[in-house]
């Protein structure tokens, strides 16, 4: 089942045990009074199974032929090569009788790899970015590598999240290095203490263009991407897709500036180097960690500005 399916069969087993009401249900779906108490009496007849799209396996009424398609493709590569796709779309239905919509001949074209070509567009000026509405639909995350231990042990990278909006940080962690597993485990803690954040709102991660996030353009696409259309997201990045989390990649340090600064602030003001790690003796990852799990309460209290 789609995650929209789980919820939609989380909600109606609230109903049946009397939790919720079906209107509570409604407004939660997004969906009308009277379409919850029609799925929910074909829930009862059929279980969970009911819930299940009734067009799943089978192929959609409007999908292209295999011929039609091999056409497409050799006109791509051959009389129409270097066109856009609007513009091959128009040149498929004006010289070729093949009318159909902008929309698939692109699809069509990214399975099989075939790009359109990037049209310049002019620089925009960069203006300060006005903050989100919500605490929670955007959290900026981020690695400091630094000699947070002033020489008392090894060089430790701090990986962290703040909140675009309160300026609060949920949570943070030293790794002995930018990987992976440090930036899951903090997004793991994230979830667990605030709950998945909604996809329904756009909820976002904001984070620099490293290949924990993102694979490289540099690297050669696979066959299958090609097929596909798209790259293979990373591990972590496959960790936001499966949470419905939107990845956003920032293109300079100034557009991620409040996390940037926190770095500045931990860094160089007396707060956890100079202060709270020093006066603790810490010398070594675990020993530093528990310091800052200790002082982000009191740094968010402190700092954090309401929504």
């Amino acid at each position: 089942m789609s995650r929209e399916e789980q919820k939609r069969l989380m909600m109606l087993n609230q109903v049946e045990v009397g939790k919720v009401t079906a209107g509570e249900t409604a407004e939660v779906l997004g969906l009308s009074l009277r379409h919850v108490r029609r799925i929910l009496a074909v829930y009862r007849r059929e279980g969970a199974a009911a819930l299940e799209h009734g067009n799943r396996g089978r192929a959609p009424h409007n999908a292209l032929d295999g011929d039609l398609k091999g056409r497409v493709l050799y006109l791509a590569r051959s009389t129409y090569t270097g066109c856009n796709t609007q513009h091959f779309t128009e040149l498929l239905a004006e010289r070729e009788s093949i009318t159909i919509f902008r929309s698939s001949v692109r699809l069509v074209l990214l399975q099989a790899g075939i790009r359109s070509p990037r049209r310049r567009r002019p620089p925009k000026h960069r203006s300060r970015r006005e903050r989100y509405p919500q605490e929670g639909m955007l959290l900026q995350i981020d690695g400091s590598y630094h000699d947070w231990l002033e020489g008392r042990g090894p060089y430790l990278t701090l990986v962290g999240a703040i909140d675009d909006v309160t300026g609060k940080v949920p949570y943070a962690l030293f790794r002995d290095e930018e990987d992976a597993q440090g930036y899951i485990l903090l997004l793991c803690q994230i979830v667990v203490e605030y709950g998945i954040p909604d996809p329904e709102l756009d909820s976002g991660l904001y984070h620099d263009g490293h290949g924990i996030f993102e694979r490289s353009s540099k690297e050669p696409e696979t066959i299958e991407e090609q097929l596909e259309g798209r790259r293979k997201p990373t591990q972590f990045g496959r960790v936001m897709e499966e949470l419905g989390i939107v990845s956003i990649t920032s293109l300079s340090p100034q557009a991620r500036g409040r996390i940037e600064r926190l770095w500045g602030t931990f860094q160089d003001s007396p707060e956890l180097v100079s202060g709270e790690l020093r006066l603790a003796g810490a010398s070594n990852r675990e020993e530093a960690n528990k310091v800052l799990w200790d002082l982000l309460p009191r740094h968010n209290q402190r700092f954090a500005v309401p929504p």
